[in-house]
């Protein structure tokens, strides 16, 4: 096979393993990351063909390009590791669709890409994908369209109301109300000074923090998934963890 022919190749199957991993996790991806990445994998391997250049092929050039491939896809994030792992599962589970069909046959490789990539939209990504909804805010003259993602595991709830709690990402925050970050990073602070009417304090627990306090207010216009309805809101002092959704509401909300 030529050279230009295999990282040809080998773009179209990276492209197909990584699409699947977003999948896999239910979030939309960013398409010219991906495309980005997929090249930067297809040019490592016809870089390790090269002569001069077969050291590529080593194992801590594997992992190095690995990670390179991670975060040009998925960016620099706390699950970009949970990631780059479900991508090497799918490339391994590749590997051995490809084995058991035709060994060395290209058509196979691409066709055994994109029965994974189906697989994962289909026993996971089409149930993830409806996690993602649409969130409309309204407050004081001020207007957020954005996504949110529906979270299962946020069972974070108002200790006055009992009502659960929709978690608006910092910049989203600071957007809808004005409060500055060191405001939201700092509520008992904030309370005292009361540059919200109606602003209250949330407690939560997260994995490393106890006792933790976020400021929040009840807002009557919000909008989830076309349902409006008023809403206790708490907002974060920073970013949510993936760029696909800027807030969290409740399984069930």
């Amino acid at each position: 096979m030529y050279l230009d022919l295999l990282m040809l190749l080998n773009f179209g199957v990276d492209y197909l393993l990584l699409l699947g991993t977003q999948r896999f996790f239910g979030a939309r991806g960013n398409r010219g990351r991906l495309l980005a990445s997929a090249a930067l994998g297809a040019i490592y391997s016809g870089g390790c063909l090269v002569p001069g250049f077969q050291f590529l092929g080593g194992i801590h050039w594997r992992l190095v390009f690995l990670g390179l491939m991670s975060a040009a896809a998925f960016g620099v994030r706390p699950d970009t590791a949970r990631k780059a792992g479900v991508f090497c599962i799918l490339s391994f589970a590749l590997g051995g669709m490809a084995t058991l069909a035709v060994r060395g046959n290209a058509l196979t490789l691409l066709l055994c890409a994109m029965a994974l990539c189906a697989a994962c939209r289909i026993l996971v990504g089409g149930r993830a994908a409806e996690r993602l909804v649409p969130l409309r805010i309204a407050f004081g003259g001020r207007e957020l369209r954005l996504t949110a993602l529906r979270d299962t595991g946020n069972t974070l709830r108002d200790p006055i109301s009992g009502e659960r709690v929709l978690i608006l990402s910092q910049p989203e925050a600071e957007r809808l109300t004005g409060l500055t970050a060191h405001q939201l990073e700092n509520p008992m602070e904030t309370l005292q000074q009361q540059p919200l009417r109606g602003l209250r304090l949330i407690p939560y627990h997260a994995v490393g923090k106890d006792g933790g306090l976020l400021l929040g207010m009840r807002i009557r216009e919000v909008t989830v998934d076309g349902k409006t309805a008023p809403a206790v809101v708490a907002f974060a002092p920073n970013r949510l963890g993936d760029t696909n959704y800027a807030a969290l509401v409740g399984g069930n909300a």
